[in-house]
This record gives C-alpha cells, sequence and structure tokens, in this order.
C-alpha cells in the first residue's frame, strides 16, 4: 500500500517523462484488488488533471475501480463522463451494482436494451441472471430468455451455464433447466457442475447421480467442483447406498493426483465419510491430507460432534489451537461449545470463552454470542447467558431466541418478561422459535389461560400454516397435556392429523398418562405405527400408574427383547412398579442395570432408594444414600421416609441433623415426613421441637398433613386430652383427617368421651372416607350402642359407599400372583384350598407335650 501511495506523490514528475497508460491502468486496478479508494482517488485526480482520462484503458480501469470499492455513485458519475461506451464499460458498472442492490441492477440492464449501441454482451446476462433469482421473480429470468434467445445467445457456454444455474435456483430443474442445458453448444465443466448442483439444490438426488454417470462418459473430467457437489448427494442417499457410491467416487479421486491433492476434494471426502458415520474412514483421510485449511479442521471437529464423538472433537480442537497454523473462526467456535455442554465441561467453555474476548473478530460475530448464550443456558447459568447476550453488537432474532430460551425454564420470571416486553416493543419481528420459547414459560409458569393466548397468537400470525415439521403444534399439544387440559391437547392431535410426527403421538399418549387416561393411551398406542423409547417408556407409566405391575414388567422386557437400551426415564417409571409387588428381587435388577448403564442422575437414585426401603430393605436403601456424594433434598426425604416406615426414629432424627449440617433447608414434605417418622417411634417431644420450628426457624406457616402429624404423634403417645386441646386451638379449621386421627386413638384407648366428640365432627362434615364410617361404627359397637351402627349402615348404604376389597400378592418364579378377598379366579385355587385346609386341621389337632 505504501508503495502505491509513493508512486501517487511522484506521479506528477514522472508524467514529465511520458508515462505508459498500461502502468497507469495496472496501478489503479492494484488500487481495486487492495481496496484503496483513498489512493485510487488521488491517483484519479492526477490523471485526469494531466488528460490520461481520454485513454480507454485508463478510464475503464477507474471505473473499475469505483466498482469494486463500492463507491456506486462515483461509479456511475464516472461512467457518464466516458465518451466511447462499450459493451465493458457497462458490464463494470452492472457488475458494481449486482453486489448492492439488486433492482438498481436491472433498471441500469433495461437502460442498456433501450440504447442502440453497445449489445449486451454474453458477460453481461451472466451477471444480471443471478441477479434476476435474487429478486425473487422467475418470470424476469424467463424473459431474459427469450431475449438470450433472440439474439442467439442461447448456445454460448458462459450465458448457458448462467441459465442453467438461474433455473436450478428457481426450482425448474425440469424441463427449463434442462432445456438450457442442452442447449449449449460446447459444454464445460462448469455447465455440468450447475446442472449436477440443480438436482442437489431440489432434493433430485437420484437424478444428481444419473447426471454425474453421464459426465463420466463425456470427454469433460470433473474437477474439485464437481466432486464437492456429488458427494454429499452420496452422502444423503439410503444406507445401503450411500457408502457404496461415495466409496466408488473416492476410488475415481485416487486414480487422479491432480484431485487427490486438492485440499477441496479432501475435505468433501472427509465430511462424506463423516455424514455416514465412518469415523475411522474419516479420520484416516484427515490425518494424510498433505495441506489442511481451516474448513479441513472445522469439518472433523463438527464430523466428531454430530457422531457423538464429544470428547475426540474436543482434543482436535485443542490440538488445532496449540498447533497454531490457522486461527479458529466461528464456525468452529459454534461447533466445539455445544461439545463442551455434552461434556458438562464448563471449565474448557470458559476458556474458550475467553479467548474469544482476546480475538475481536470473533467476540463481534453474532454466531458466536448466539453459541455462548446456549453454552451458559446448558449449565443454568444464566447470569452468564445474559452477560454473554449483552456484549453481542448486532443481535439477530436467533439471539432473543437463545436468551428466552435460557430464561425460560429458570425461576427468574420477571427477566424473561422483562426479555420479551424488549422482543415485542422493538423492531424485532417474532418466529415460531420465539414462541415456541414462550409456550415452555407459560407451561411452567403460567398456566393454560396464558397457552391458549399464545396459540391464539401463533394463528393469527400464520405460525401453525407454515410448518412444515409441527414443532410449535407439538409444542402446543404437549403445553395443554401438561397443563392437565387433555380436550384441546386431543383437538390440535386431530387438526395435525396431516402432519403428525413420533413427536406428535408421544405428546398425546403423555397427556393420557398424565391424565390417568388408560384406555384412550392403550388404544392410541396400537394405532402408532411407528415407535421410540419415549413412547414405551410411557407405557411402562400408564400400566405402573394403573396398578398393573405384571404388564409394566412386559413392556419393560419388551423393551429390551427390541434391542433399545432403557434410560433413566424408563427406569424411573418401572421402579415404582417394584414398590407396588415389593419386589426386592426386582429392584436389585433395576439397581444392576443403573450400574451398568452408568444412569448417575440423582433423581434416579432417590428414587431408588425410595423403593428399596419401602421393599423392606433398609441396608441397600442406606447404601445407595452414603454413595452419593452429591445427596439434595429428595435423597434425605426418602432416606427419613424409610426409617419411618420402620419405625426408627433417631436414625431418621440423625440424618436430619446431618441435613441440617450441609445446608440444606427443608420444605414441607420433609418436615411431614421427618414428623411421621417420630410418629412411629414414640418420640413426642422430638416431633414437638421440629413442629415448632416450623415457624420458629423456617419461618412458614404449617400445613394441614403437619397439624395431623403432631395429633398423630400425642395420640399415639397416649396423650388424648394434650391431642383434643391441640385440635380445638389450631388457627385453622380441623379437616376430616385430623378429626378420624383422634378417632382412631380413642377408639385404641377407649376414651369414647373424646371419640364421641369426633364422630359428632366427622358426621357434620359428612366425611366421604368411608374408613371413617366404619371407624365410628366401630366405636358404637364396643360401646355397645347397637342403634348407632343400625343407623350408620343405613347412612353408609344411602351414600353407596363400599369398602374396597383387600389384595395380596405373591412373586414366584417372576410370575404375579395377585389374591382378592372372595376371588377364586386363581388357576391352581384347588390345590391351593386343598393345603389350607389340610394346615387348618393340623393346627385344630392337639399338641402332645
Amino acid at each position: 500500500m505504501e508503495v502505491l501511495r509513493q508512486f501517487v506523490q511522484s506521479f506528477r514528475f514522472l508524467s514529465g517523462l511520458g508515462v505508459d497508460h498500461r502502468v497507469l491502468s495496472d496501478v489503479v486496478k492494484a488500487c481495486a484488488s487492495a481496496s484503496e479508494l483513498r489512493t485510487g482517488r488521488a491517483l484519479h485526480g492526477c490523471v485526469a488533471k494531466l488528460g490520461h482520462m481520454s485513454c480507454n484503458e485508463v478510464s475503464k480501469s477507474v471505473l473499475n475501480m469505483y466498482a469494486k470499492c463500492r463507491r456506486m455513485d462515483d461509479c456511475k458519475k464516472m461512467f457518464r463522463q466516458i465518451n466511447s461506451v462499450d459493451p465493458v464499460v457497462w458490464n463494470i458498472v452492472l457488475t458494481g451494482l449486482s453486489h448492492s442492490c439488486a433492482h438498481e441492477t436491472m433498471r441500469f440492464f433495461k437502460g442498456m436494451l433501450f440504447e442502440d449501441e453497445p449489445k449486451p454482451s454474453s458477460v453481461t446476462f451472466a451477471i444480471v441472471l443471478p441477479v434476476s433469482v435474487r429478486l425473487g421473480n422467475p418470470c424476469n429470468g424467463k424473459v431474459l430468455h427469450s431475449y438470450i434467445i433472440k439474439i442467439g445467445l442461447e448456445k454460448d457456454t458462459l450465458v448457458g451455464n448462467a441459465l442453467v444455474s438461474m433455473y436450478a435456483k428457481c426450482g425448474f430443474v425440469l424441463p427449463d433447466a434442462y432445456t438450457a442445458f442442452d442447449s449449449i453448444a460446447d459444454k464445460d465443466v462448469v455447465s455440468w457442475n450447475a446442472f449436477i448442483a440443480g438436482f442437489s439444490e431440489n432434493n433430485m438426488k437420484q437424478d444428481a447421480l444419473r447426471l454425474f454417470s453421464v459426465m463420466l462418459k463425456e470427454p469433460v473430467e470433473p474437477n474439485y467442483a464437481t466432486i464437492a457437489n456429488i458427494l454429499p448427494v452420496c452422502a444423503s442417499m439410503d444406507k445401503s447406498m450411500a457408502y457404496g457410491s461415495g466409496r466408488q467416487i473416492h476410488g475415481y479421486v485416487v486414480q487422479r493426483s491432480w484431485l487427490q491433492t486438492h485440499v477441496n476434494v479432501c475435505n468433501s471426502l472427509v465430511s462424506f465419510y463423516l455424514r455416514v458415520g465412518k469415523m475411522g474412514e474419516a479420520a484416516s483421510l484427515f490425518t494424510t491430507m498433505g495441506s489442511k485449511d481451516l474448513v479441513s479442521w472445522n469439518v472433523v471437529i463438527a464430523g466428531y460432534a454430530s457422531n457423538f464423538e464429544w470428547s475426540k472433537a474436543l482434543q482436535l480442537f485443542r490440538k488445532l489451537v496449540h498447533k497454531g497454523d490457522v486461527s479458529p473462526d466461528s464456525v468452529t467456535i459454534v461447533s466445539i461449545l455445544p461439545v463442551c455442554a455434552q461434556l458438562t465441561n464448563l471449565t474448557t467453555g470458559k476458556e474458550i470463552h475467553s479467548y474469544i474476548l482476546r480475538h475481536v473478530y470473533l467476540l463481534e460475530d453474532t454466531s458466536v454470542g448466539n453459541a455462548l448464550i446456549s453454552f451458559y443456558a446448558r449449565f443454568g447459568d444464566t447470569s452468564a447467558a445474559y452477560w454473554a447476550f449483552s456484549l453481542i453488537s448486532k443481535k439477530d432474532i436467533i439471539s432473543w431466541n437463545a436468551i428466552l430460551d435460557a430464561f425460560a425454564d429458570t425461576p427468574k420470571h420477571s427477566q424473561f418478561m422483562n426479555l420479551l416486553h424488549h422482543v415485542f416493543d422493538g423492531a424485532i419481528i417474532p418466529d415460531s422459535v420465539t414462541i415456541l420459547s414462550i409456550v415452555k414459560f407459560c407451561t411452567n409458569v403460567l398456566g393454560v389461560g396464558k397457552v391458549k393466548e399464545v396459540h391464539g397468537y401463533s394463528v393469527k400470525a400464520g405460525f401453525l400454516l407454515d410448518e412444515e415439521e409441527p414443532m410449535l403444534g407439538n409444542a402446543l399439544l404437549d403445553a395443554y397435556a401438561k397443563c392437565g387440559n387433555v380436550e384441546y391437547a386431543q383437538r390440535i392431535f386431530q387438526v395435525l392429523s396431516k402432519k403428525r410426527t413420533l413427536v406428535t403421538y408421544n405428546s398425546m399418549l403423555s397427556g393420557y398418562v398424565n391424565s390417568g387416561s388408560q384406555d384412550d393411551a392403550q388404544l392410541l398406542f396400537s394405532e402408532m405405527s411407528t415407535t421410540d423409547l419415549t413412547t414405551w417408556s410411557l407405557m411402562v407409566r400408564i400400566y405402573a400408574d394403573s396398578c398393573c405391575p405384571s404388564e409394566a414388567i412386559d413392556v419393560f422386557r419388551e423393551i429390551q427383547a427390541r434391542g433399545m437400551r432403557p434410560n433413566t426415564v424408563t427406569v424411573m417409571n418401572l421402579l415404582p412398579v417394584c414398590a407396588q409387588i415389593a419386589s426386592l428381587h426386582l429392584v436389585r435388577q433395576c439397581h444392576g442395570y443403573i450400574l451398568r448403564g452408568g444412569l448417575g442422575d440423582i433423581r434416579l437414585k432417590g428414587t431408588l432408594l425410595d423403593v428399596y426401603a419401602k421393599c423392606g430393605s433398609l441396608k441397600n436403601a442406606y447404601s445407595v444414600f452414603q454413595l452419593e456424594a452429591h445427596k439434595d433434598l429428595v435423597m434425605f426425604t426418602s432416606m427419613i421416609a424409610g426409617y419411618a416406615v420402620h419405625g426408627l426414629g433417631k436414625e431418621a432424627l440423625m440424618i436430619y441433623s446431618h441435613m441440617m449440617d450441609l445446608g440444606i433447608k427443608p420444605d414441607h414434605v420433609f418436615i411431614t415426613t421427618l414428623l411421621t417418622a417420630c410418629c412411629h417411634a414414640g418420640l413426642i417431644q422430638d416431633g414437638l421441637h421440629i413442629f415448632d420450628s416450623i415457624r420458629t426457624v423456617y419461618g412458614i406457616k404449617p400445613t394441614m398433613e403437619q397439624y395431623a402429624s403432631v395429633v398423630d404423634l400425642l395420640a399415639r403417645g397416649g396423650r388424648l386430652d394434650d391431642a383434643y386441646s391441640f385440635v380445638t386451638e389450631m388457627p385453622v379449621e380441623p379437616n376430616e383427617n385430623i378429626w378420624g386421627t383422634l378417632l382412631r386413638a380413642c377408639i385404641t384407648y377407649h376414651r369414647m368421651d373424646l371419640g364421641r366428640l369426633a364422630a359428632n365432627h366427622l358426621l357434620e362434615g359428612e366425611s366421604e372416607d368411608i374408613g371413617n364410617y366404619v371407624l365410628i361404627s366401630n366405636m358404637y359397637a364396643a360401646d355397645g350402642k347397637w342403634e348407632g351402627v343400625k343407623e350408620l349402615r343405613k347412612l353408609m348404604k344411602k351414600k353407596e359407599m363400599k369398602k374396597t376389597a383387600g389384595c395380596s400378592w405373591l412373586d414366584v418364579d417372576g410370575k404375579m400372583n395377585v389374591f382378592m378377598s372372595g376371588d377364586s379366579s386363581h388357576p391352581r385355587r384347588n390345590s391351593m384350598f386343598d393345603l389350607l385346609n389340610a394346615i387348618f386341621l393340623q393346627m385344630k389337632e392337639p399338641v402332645a407335650f
């Protein structure tokens, strides 16, 4: 650049020596190539002052300099000053305009047509045909094609190539692009590449491959662009064909050294192998490449990431940075940040963030900022995500969508609403992805009313009509299902009848599962032609929730028989079944699967602990609890619940003390569970102290369940008068559960005076719990008040109350045997009754001493 400036400064001295116009032209061209507008302007002034602008070569160079530097006002002014205007001059201006304004380009071209001379050349049409594509009006291109035929340029190679490309980009491959291709008299490699790319871009994969096969028989040999066009076509074919066709092309490349050593060809081959999942071939080819550019590194890093080889992707990124031959660009960063998130490697992600901050070209890239937002959101660090968002100088809709999605799942409701107001108050136009975040937020926080509002907005904005894949429709269906509005979910399911995907079916199935609609869930499941692990996991849950343990276990076994690997959700859905049938053997099988599968979710471990305790194995429950390094409130609650069921109050209090040492704050569920443990162990003073701490220590109001626990605590210890006083002095109205608890204690301790008071409160409250009526009836019978028993039975009959039949089950050789009171449907009932009669007779025989 300094040389150019020195030349301009000394130009007045050189001019006296007779400067060669070709030298002047070359210097101006150098200014254009280096975008040295200031130097070029100075040179233009000197040239004009000394009268050299009359030279066509010099004037065209100055005109071209302004066009390349995007100074179109100067360019057009210069154009008007040129006396001899030929096609080259017009083409220079058209080229400059085509980079900035499509409409202005076409207007200038029409001006050329109205002139008698010069006529458009083949280069002219090569410039304006791509511009007509950008205008989005195919008619313009067809009008140009008609004019081209009229002036006899349709056979020209350059024009024909531009026509093929134009029709392909407009989606008119057959017959329009083919007609233009066929008309080219002397087809070159660009002609074939344009037509192959046209087939590829319009998803006509078989046609692209057939055309490539035809090309191989022609004199024109494929170049690097041909290979780069055809390999993605092979990769997108059916798996049975993709690898074989790509390997054949690789063989063709190996036989031609000028292709084998071309970096773009090598990059395309590596990308192909990665897309078809052949990691070994891709890695081997990448290693043996003679020269690698940044695209080479980006292709392999992105390929490893897309094939779940996250550790290898990160290792390769570190090698790229350490080597230092080329620097990572925005594509590299956008590929590697999700890898760090998948590996839960926050430290490395922060190191990459530091690298970004040290390189301005990355910091100013919007896509990099967007990737940082999503990265921090994966770790729940909304503060860092918002900081990354605030540093983006040119925020696009993706930026806003990313930050909205980051806050949609957090308790920071006000921040989400503030961001949303900025979107709707500013010049940002929300898209369907924006609405997806709003739907998620409404589902988590605002409820079904706001979901309906968002649904209405989506309909008015036309988002649901424009969807090829019903992402928003599925999200709304899922939102209604999660909010308990199955009716609206069913309506959307019907609306999506022609667009349903597996996600649609799973969302509807989930809605039925959450609402307990077992029959609807089974019917929908039977209609599904395609299923996945999510589908089967939901069926495990519907059977578990419906107390159908055998069916749930059968579905779980079917999952494994189909070659699918049950995940955390699947096992979480199965574990309650183990508790239902009290099968310690099945729990241990699930535990073994969790260990072998590396399923380390803390919620899953909490559920496993809870089920071990419910199945009577406190030893295994405590082992799970003790081995977990990062215990949460759920795990502490489950462990205390296990001790509570087994009457181990002291152990429960030790767990509580340990939790306090860790600084974990209890919630209402935990306190209720701890009070239950004190009740079962008769730890009255400890229980009362814990109840008092609800207000004094934690500053929260006791729940009705906690009041009932205190009543039960006092009553079990025989302190019925204290229990009655506690009930009557409660700051809230006691419910039937509290009076029922007191009534049971009164019957146990034969305190009929207090029992009648509790019974009156239950009868006045018109309790619907049949258990309470049975208790009152038993109390009357124990007190000899048979008239009261008779009246109570009449009342129960009038209310059509029926006591649920007792049920028990036995797991024998993996098969569940269910027995209900009065039921004689078991296939081996005769042999069982015979054995029971024999045992009964033996019990009646006198014992010999």
